[in-house]
């Protein structure tokens, strides 16, 4: 039986201020047509959070995304870190990570964020003109100047920040720049999502800015290096999600990233009306699970819908399953399982997976070998 241990939180749903070319989520207001604006009730909020640190683990994380959940305001997250200190049982720890654009980060906001310690994902592809390709604001206008301006807000006051940067059909070929731009203004913290998406007139081939899976594998194996050569001491100086979470595989652990591991449903996505679905990228009526207001959260993971939907992660070509880094990438994301012919698809950034494993086994071993020697010598001492 799944324990809940992680929920992803749109209480804005797929409202946005910004007009980013390549976003996936607005669409979804489609679900939604009763209303043109997607505003979570605070009746909907404390359901929420009440079922989250009732039936939660003793370490539960909240995850608020979007659209762009700043759009919500600071009262309304303030009360939402207060239901969580309400409901919790005596010891249980909560963590929250906050994805967002930026556009309406103030000193208030950063304020609240470091009273709280929550972890700020900060949406920011790079240097100004890499960012502002895509990344653009209503009527095509740039938005990296004011991207700019929250970064600088949010680390004078001290919150963590983790840059988290799309890759693109036009970013993949700026791995050096974009790494030390972001190392250079104090976002040590990284993640490098890779774009993947269909062409919106034509589903059977990819979006003109979907990233090349051999030019991403090239991507990767840059960062891969700078990564490496920015180690002090046996220790990383600068944290990439995706290095880490490949990292555990070779230690045997818990990746973390939901991408790597055996079975996907392991969280649940709950939609600013309270509507509980399978995954972030599978916001769809065949994976609703049901409703906050109609059913428990630890019922829902545990359904048989949920079951389903996790054993697809399983079902995996030939290729895949005689595949040497299978381990280590356990097929990547269903939601990347398009443009093939196999049967079942094959993921379309594969063989970028295949050409960065093959590049950083070597150093994953030896990484992996010196944290056991010193995980060993720490026992005996």
């Amino acid at each position: 039986m799944k324990t809940l241990q992680s929920v992803l939180i749109k209480p804005a749903g797929p409202d946005c201020n910004m007009a980013c070319r390549y976003c996936f989520y607005l669409e979804k207001a489609e679900l939604f047509p009763q209303t043109k604006i997607h505003r979570m009730s605070l009746k909907t909020l404390k359901q929420t959070v009440k079922q989250v640190m009732r039936q939660g683990e003793d370490q539960i994380s909240f995850g608020w995304q979007g659209g762009e959940p700043t759009l919500m305001g600071r009262e309304f997250f303030e009360r939402a870190f207060n239901y969580q200190r309400i409901f919790a049982r005596p010891g249980q720890k909560v963590s929250n990570g906050f994805q967002t654009n930026g556009i309406l980060i103030d000193g208030d906001w950063a304020r609240l964020f470091k009273e709280y310690n929550v972890l700020v994902g900060l949406s920011l592809d790079g240097p100004m003109e890499i960012h502002d390709r895509y990344r653009l604001l209503r009527g095509n206008k740039p938005s990296w100047d004011r991207i700019m301006k929250a970064r600088d807000t949010l680390l004078d006051r001290g919150v963590e920040v983790n840059a988290l940067s799309v890759v693109t059909n036009y970013s993949v070929r700026f791995p050096e720049r974009i790494y030390n731009f972001h190392k250079e203004n104090g976002l040590n913290f990284m993640q490098f999502i890779p774009c993947v998406e269909t062409d919106p007139l034509d589903n059977t081939r990819a979006a003109d800015y979907t990233v090349d899976p051999d030019a991403f594998g090239d991507f990767l194996c840059s960062i891969f290096d700078l990564w490496i050569s920015d180690f002090k001491d046996g220790r990383p100086t600068t944290s990439i999600r995706y290095f880490e979470s490949v990292l555990a595989t070779y230690l045997g652990m818990n990746p973390g990233q939901c991408t790597l591991m055996k079975e996907c449903g392991v969280y649940l996505v709950i939609e600013h009306n309270g509507d509980v679905y399978s995954c972030d990228f599978f916001v769809e009526p065949k994976w609703k699970l049901g409703n906050v207001s109609e059913g428990r959260l630890s019922d829902m993971l545990n359904s048989d819908r949920q079951n389903t939907f996790g054993k697809i992660k399983g079902e995996l070509p030939t290729q895949c399953l005689t595949c040497p880094w299978l381990k280590h990438c356990r097929g990547g994301c269903p939601k990347d399982r398009i443009f093939s012919t196999a049967s079942p698809p094959m993921n379309y950034l594969s063989p970028a997976y295949k050409k960065f494993l093959k590049h950083a086994d070597p150093a994953f071993k030896k990484l992996a070998g010196e944290w056991m020697q010193s995980k060993n010598q720490t026992t005996r001492n």
